[in-house]
This record gives C-alpha cells, sequence and structure tokens, in this order.
C-alpha cells in the first residue's frame, strides 16, 4: 500500500514538471501579438504598469481554456515516454500494477485539469469580458489625458492628432488642436479655446468636450473650405477604437433559440451559436480525455524526450483541431445536428484513447 503510494506521488510529480513549463510556453505564445502591442502601449503611449497588468490578466482566462488541454495532453506524453524509455515502467509492471492502476494518478491529474478548464470557461471569461469592457475603457481614457499633458503632437487613437501648447508654470492649460481624420470622406482641423474630457460608460465612450472653437472642414468645391463655430462640441472616442475592445457577450440557451425560431431551421448562424453553446461543455471535457490519452501516446513514442512529446502533443492538437473544422462545416451544411457537431471530435477521441489502452495493457 505503501509502495503504491509512492508510486502514485511520483508520477504525479513527473505530470507537473512538464505541465507547468508548457503551459508557460503555450500562453506566452497565445499571448505574443497582444504582448507586442501592451508594449507598444507602456513605451509609447506612456500607459501605466498598472493598467497593462489588468490588460493581461483579463486576457489569460481565454488563454488558459485553450492551453490548459493541451498541457495536460503535453504532461502524460512526456512524463510516461521517460518513464517507459528510462525501463521504470517495465518494473512497475513486473512488480504486478496494471496500466490502469499506473493511470489513476493521471487520472486525478485530468480531473484537476478538467475543473480547471470548466470553470474558466463557464465563469472566468465571461467575467474577463465583462471587466475588459471598463479596462479598456479606461485605457483609452488614459492614452487621451497623456497626450493632452504631453505638450507635443500626439496620436491618442489611430488617425486623430491632438496637440496642446505647453503653459507657464502654475497656469492652467489654454488652447486645444485636433486634426480629426478617422472618417476619411470628412476631414477636421478643429482649435478651442478650452478642453474638458469625461467618460460615458453607459455608451462605452469617452468624450473630448472642446469649449469655443472653430471647425475647418472640406466643402463641396476644391478651392471652397468650410468654417463651423461652436460654444461645445464633443469628440466621441467609442471603445470599439481601443486596441482592447471588449468581446462580444456570448448569448444565452434560450436567446439561441429564439434565433432559431426566426430564422427557421436552415440558419446555419443559429446552428453554429448552438454548436458553440455546446462546446462550452465539450471543450473542457476534451482535456479529460487528452490527458488520458497521453499515456499510451506517451509509451508508443517513448523515444522523444521532453522536446518530442512537446512536438507529439501538437500533432494530436493539430489533428483534433482539423476533426473540429470538419464537424463545424458538417454543421453549417445541416448534416449533422449542433450536439453532435460539438461532442463529435471528443468522442471520436475518447474512442481512440481506448483503444490504445487496451492494446497497451495487452502489451
Amino acid at each position: 500500500m505503501i509502495l503504491r503510494t509512492l508510486l502514485d506521488r511520483y508520477i504525479f510529480r513527473e505530470l507537473l514538471s512538464p505541465f507547468g513549463l508548457s503551459l508557460g510556453a503555450l500562453c506566452f505564445v497565445m499571448l505574443t501579438r497582444e504582448l507586442l502591442r501592451l508594449v507598444e502601449l507602456l513605451v509609447s503611449k506612456g500607459v501605466g504598469l498598472w493598467s497593462v497588468l489588468k490588460v493581461i490578466a483579463m486576457l489569460l482566462p481565454s488563454g488558459l481554456v485553450l492551453t490548459l488541454p493541451i498541457a495536460g495532453l503535453i504532461a502524460s506524453i512526456t512524463a510516461f515516454g521517460r518513464l517507459s524509455y528510462d525501463k521504470e515502467l517495465i518494473a512497475m509492471r513486473a512488480a504486478g500494477l496494471s496500466l490502469l492502476r499506473l493511470s489513476q494518478p493521471v487520472a486525478l491529474f485530468s480531473i484537476g485539469v478538467f475543473g480547471m478548464t470548466l470553470f474558466l470557461s463557464q465563469w472566468g471569461q465571461p467575467w474577463s469580458s465583462l471587466n475588459l469592457k471598463k479596462v479598456a475603457l479606461n485605457l483609452l481614457k488614459d492614452q487621451l489625458v497623456l497626450a493632452l499633458e504631453r505638450g507635443t503632437f500626439n496620436e491618442p487613437i489611430p488617425h486623430m492628432v491632438i496637440y496642446v501648447p505647453d503653459s507657464p508654470d502654475g497656469q492652467p492649460r489654454k488652447g486645444i488642436f485636433v486634426s480629426d481624420l478617422r472618417s476619411p470622406d470628412d476631414p477636421r482641423v478643429i482649435v478651442a479655446e478650452e478642453y474638458q474630457v469625461f467618460m460615458d460608460q453607459a455608451n462605452n465612450q469617452v468624450a473630448l468636450r472642446l469649449i469655443n472653437g472653430i471647425i475647418h472642414g472640406r466643402a463641396d468645391k476644391v478651392e471652397q473650405s468650410r468654417l463651423v463655430a461652436f460654444t461645445q462640441y464633443d469628440i466621441k472616442l467609442s471603445l470599439a477604437q481601443s486596441a482592447y475592445a471588449a468581446a462580444e457577450e456570448r448569448p444565452t440557451y434560450e436567446q439561441i433559440m429564439a434565433m432559431i425560431r426566426e430564422g427557421g431551421t436552415k440558419d446555419s448562424t443559429g446552428l453554429r451559436r448552438l454548436m458553440e453553446y455546446y462546446k462550452d461543455l465539450a471543450f473542457p471535457a476534451a482535456s479529460l480525455v487528452f490527458c488520458l490519452l497521453g499515456v499510451p501516446v506517451g509509451i508508443v513514442s517513448k523515444r522523444s524526450g521532453r522536446i518530442g512529446g512537446f512536438a507529439v502533443g501538437v500533432v494530436v492538437i493539430v489533428l483534433f483541431y482539423l476533426l473540429n473544422i470538419a464537424f463545424d462545416f458538417l454543421v453549417t451544411t445541416m448534416v449533422i445536428s449542433p450536439f453532435l457537431g460539438a461532442w463529435g471530435p471528443t468522442l471520436i477521441f475518447a474512442l481512440a484513447t481506448i483503444l490504445l489502452f487496451f492494446r497497451m495493457s495487452r502489451q
């Protein structure tokens, strides 16, 4: 009994090291493009480090939902590949331990990966999407305020340049110049005496209020220009113009079914939405299958080593991804139901896992 407990702990520790390394590497790869944009905000736009860290925290749940199952698969492949290559697995089998018994720590490990993936997909992602909207709005305000405070020509958002002249120490800033080229058909140059910045959280907007100024616009004829004087003019900057607009909120099951009833059974958009709803549970369930699948796959590819285990894991994930694409196509062409389209790849991999376990147990 004591020997088996020590073996369980030993196998569990063998899983943790490659799991942590692969999870970190995969998260870094997944967030590379976002990290480059965040570094640009930190260096070029002058946005604070705390704001950048909050954006990273809001992006992590979505990245972890995808990377946790892959990391679990790579961990089990690497662990059992090493045990098989070093002949430790043969010694354990010679001691009377079956492959199913040796897989118990992997089953416990897979349940943990499944629980984390399920929690993040069901509660973590909706929470991060809601908070990312608030963080992105504050980020957009910070970019605008910093552009106003620098006393140089700055571009807080694409196609808008702002300049506020320096003022003597202790004196409030006066005057502002804005070149608004967001609409190519209606470019504007605005000069005003005063300005204010405020947030409209209800409409997810940041507004720059200009007071007592003139708008220089393009007239219908080339030889003419258009001047409009104003006492108050608001320039609205929507959240969509931020570097991190919040993701679209996912509809509920009732909303999806209402969409299908309204569009009919041949509405491919509604069917795809329903399939994505079912995938919220099917994909975390795939993490259970992946971790267990890594046991026989690791034994077969025992000479691959850690790098090889990572490569084999990537190949398995690519096959799963291609299978998902095929089932998505079958759902949109109304060949199979959305439920089968969501669960089909997971069920196929579960069957392959059972067959490989049976084959390895007989050897």
